[in-house]
C-alpha cells in the first residue's frame, strides 16, 4: 500500500497527485466544473491534528478516515467493555479476527453453526460482525435476530443480505447500530499486510445509529481489523461494485484475458510452459508488482520504450546525465 507523507508528491495515482494542508487549495476545488478540469490532481486536506478529512480523487470530494485517527490505545479503551463476536471463520472471519485479537481486542469466534462456540459467540458478543456467506446469512437469518437485542451492534463485511433484503429476509431490528466494515480484498491478504506491518483500504457504511457512536464503531472496528484507509460509502454502492468488480477486472475479465491469449499462443505453435509465461507469468510476477510500487506511470515508461525513436531517446537521456 502507497504511504502518504505530508508535503510530497507520491505516486498512488499520478505525478500531479498531491498531498497538503493548505485550505486554500480546497477552497479553489469546490466549483465543480473546475474540479472536472483537474482529474487526476488528488488532495489531502488536514485538519489542524493532522488527520486526513477530505480527499479531492479525480474531482470528487470523498471523506475518509486513516489509522492514526485511532491509535491502538484509543480504540482499546474505545472497545474496553465490548466483545466482539466473529460469526464464521472463512477468509474474512480469520483475518479480521487474528488481526483483532492481536490488537488487544476481546474477540470470540462462532466456527460452527449449533456449536459451542456459535451460540457463546452469537450470545455473548456486544459487535456480532456476520461474516458468513450471503447464502448462509439468509439461512441462518432466523438464529441471529434473536439475539441482537438492543444494547448490540450488528456489522457486516458484504450488504448483498440488506441490499436484497426482499430474497434474505435480512431486516435489522429497528433500535440496534448496524454498520459495515469491507476490507477491499482477501481476509488472507488483509492478515498478511497486517503482518507486514501495513493495512488495506477498506470501506464502511453507517446504515442504522441508534446510539450515536456509529460511526466511531465502524471507524475504530475498520482499524483495529487492519485498516490503513477507510473510505465512506452505502450498502447499495459497496454492494454494486462489488458484484461489478468480481464479474470483471477482478475475476472474470482477467481470466477471460488470460485464457484467450493462452489459446491463440497454444494455436500458433508455441508451447505450454512459453504461453503461460507470457500471459500470466509476466502479468502476475513482473507487471503487476511494478503498477503497485509506481502506479500506471509504468504503463508510460512500457510504452517509451517500445517508441522506434527509443535508442535516441536514451541516447540524449544518457547525455543529459
Amino acid at each position: 500500500m502507497s504511504k502518504l507523507t505530508k508535503g510530497v508528491e507520491t505516486d498512488v495515482t499520478d505525478k500531479r497527485c498531491k498531498e497538503t494542508n493548505e485550505t486554500t487549495k480546497v477552497t479553489k476545488l469546490k466549483d465543480d466544473d473546475k474540479a472536472d478540469k483537474l482529474p487526476f490532481l488528488n488532495i489531502f486536506h488536514r485538519d489542524k491534528s493532522g488527520k486526513s478529512k477530505l480527499l479531492i480523487f479525480c474531482g470528487v470530494k470523498e471523506k475518509i478516515h486513516e489509522s492514526s485517527d485511532w491509535p491502538k490505545e484509543k480504540y482499546q479503551k474505545f472497545f474496553k467493555n465490548d466483545t466482539i463476536a466473529i460469526i464464521g471463520y472463512g477468509s474474512q472471519g480469520s483475518g479480521q479476527s487474528l488481526n483483532a485479537r492481536d490488537n488487544g481486542l476481546n474477540v470470540i469466534v462462532g466456527v460452527r453453526e449449533g456449536g459451542k462456540s456459535w451460540n457463546e459467540a452469537i450470545k455473548d458478543g456486544t459487535i456480532i460482525s456476520n461474516l458468513l456467506s450471503d447464502a448462509a446469512q439468509k439461512e441462518l437469518w432466523p438464529q441471529f435476530i434473536k439475539h441482537l437485542t438492543k444494547e448490540k451492534t450488528l456489522c457486516f463485511c458484504h450488504g448483498f443480505s440488506i441490499v436484497y433484503k426482499e430474497y434474505t429476509n435480512v431486516i435489522p431490528p429497528a433500535d440496534i447500530d448496524v454498520i459495515m466494515v469491507a476490507p477491499k480484498g482477501s481476509g488472507k491478504t488483509l492478515r498478511s499486510l497486517f503482518l507486514d506491518g501495513r493495512g488495506m483500504n477498506s470501506s464502511i457504511v453507517i446504515f442504522q445509529d441508534v446510539t450515536g457512536n456509529a460511526k466511531d464503531k465502524a471507524v475504530a472496528l475498520g482499524i483495529a481489523i487492519g485498516s490503513a484507509y477507510l473510505y465512506e460509502t452505502t450498502f447499495q454502492r459497496e454492494v454494486f461494485a462489488d458484484l461489478v468488480g468480481e464479474r470483471g477486472v477482478l475475476l472474470g475479465a482477467i481470466q477471460g484475458l488470460f485464457l484467450a491469449q493462452y489459446e491463440v499462443l497454444r494455436a500458433h505453435g508455441h508451447p505450454p510452459s512459453e504461453a503461460f509465461n507470457e500471459t500470466v507469468e509476466e502479468a502476475t510476477q513482473s507487471l503487476y508488482p511494478l503498477i503497485v510500487a509506481n502506479g500506471f506511470e509504468t504503463r508510460r515508461v512500457l510504452e517509451k520504450n517500445s517508441l522506434p525513436t527509443y535508442a535516441e531517446d536514451l541516447e540524449e537521456e544518457l547525455k543529459e546525465i
